[in-house]
């Protein structure tokens, strides 16, 4: 019955035509003497019916969050607590969204323009960007590559005084040529013990350096240390307890439907490793353990965001599907991490939901 009332509301909200075509179909359609009144008593009951279910539905949300493609999503919290999120130019320039409760986004521009985008690989696209706050400054880590552009693609950084941009491109960090590692995308900025350290690799080894001090070079003399093998790309480390948890994507991206990523993980309590999956294989030799993986509805689901909060201390994750109803593009979607009692983290079902509960702010 619930999907009946929600199938009618749907069309109810798209057109009063398209309720009466719904209720011939379902012959319900009504003698032409009396049709009027009794097609505007229906219309009424279906609207307070509609309102009524919009209000018990509304500590709920439904997957996508943000129905445009927005792949590789990055996100950062700010000190007057909305959020900020950054994704691969689809949107040309990298597009920024913002929101107060990880549900509801508003479009707020992008991070470059067409004049000040970065430009050492010219006719390159912005990938995988990461947000950070460092020193007082919004710091935009990105990739930069064309589709194959294995040994030219590469690492720059830019910087801005406020997370909406307008961000001043610092240049290249590297590129693969030039660090002598294959495919040099899909970066991650972490802090620990308070040293600044970037991990990047695609499908060629997961790498790790140490950067300066201001975060916007590497730092001089700095060693490089392989992580994790040939399997995973889209690295992003989150610490909880004594553990490091490494997550990152295997299989395609972007083959549409037929895109076969998913998101896994491993941990380690060492940020340098070694990483293990349940079972205890390194992440060195390929191991991961899976949490999340495709469904009817979303497949190629990977490439996560950062981890956040909400006000219960409830864990969210960002990441990029595609919807098998409409496969253009990957779009955002969202799931709370939940942690087993081993200390494993995983999303009910092991896949994206449909819908939800909110976060709660």
């Amino acid at each position: 019955m619930a999907s009946v009332l929600q199938n009618i509301c749907i069309i109810f909200e798209a057109s009063g035509t398209f309720i009466r075509s719904y209720l011939k179909n379902s012959n319900l359609y009504i003698m032409k003497k009396t049709e009027p009144l009794l097609l505007s008593i229906i219309l009424f009951l279906i609207q307070s019916i509609c309102i009524s279910t919009s209000a018990q539905n509304s500590n709920t949300y439904q997957n996508p969050v943000i129905n445009t493609s927005l792949p590789d999503p990055t996100i950062i919290k700010t000190k007057d607590g909305s959020f900020y999120l950054y994704a691969t130019e689809n949107t040309r320039n990298i597009p920024i969204y913002k929101s107060d409760n990880l549900t509801d986004w508003t479009f707020t521009g992008t991070a470059f323009t067409n004049d000040t985008r970065p430009n050492f690989e010219p006719k390159g696209g912005l990938w995988a960007p990461d947000i950070n706050y460092i020193n007082g400054k919004y710091v935009l880590y990105y990739s930069m590559s064309v589709w194959g552009g294995e040994w030219t693609c590469g690492i720059g950084v830019a910087v801005a005084d406020k997370p909406e941009g307008p961000f001043l491109d610092k240049g290249k960090l590297f590129q693969s040529k030039d660090i002598d590692v294959q495919n040099s995308i899909d970066q991650f900025y972490i802090e620990d013990k308070g040293k600044k350290y970037l991990f990047w690799g695609s499908f060629r080894g997961i790498y790790a350096t140490e950067l300066s001090k201001d975060g916007l070079s590497l730092k001089p003399d700095a060693a490089k240390k392989r992580i994790a093998g040939t399997a995973f790309e889209g690295t992003y480390i989150y610490k909880k307890g004594k553990y490091y948890y490494m997550f990152a994507s295997i299989g395609s991206c972007c083959e549409g439907i037929k895109s076969t990523y998913q998101l896994v993980v491993g941990r380690s309590k060492s940020l340098f490793g070694p990483y293990v999956d349940k079972s205890g294989k390194d992440m060195m030799d390929n191991g991961y353990s899976v949490v999340i993986g495709s469904n009817s509805r979303f497949v190629g689901n990977g490439h996560c965001s950062e981890i956040v909060q909400d006000k219960k201390g409830n864990d969210w994750i960002f990441y990029h599907g595609v919807d098998v109803e409409n496969p253009k593009g990957r779009v955002l979607l969202l799931d709370q991490v939940k942690w087993d009692k081993d200390g494993w983290p995983y999303i009910e079902g092991g896949s994206p939901s449909l819908s939800a509960d909110k976060p709660v702010f």
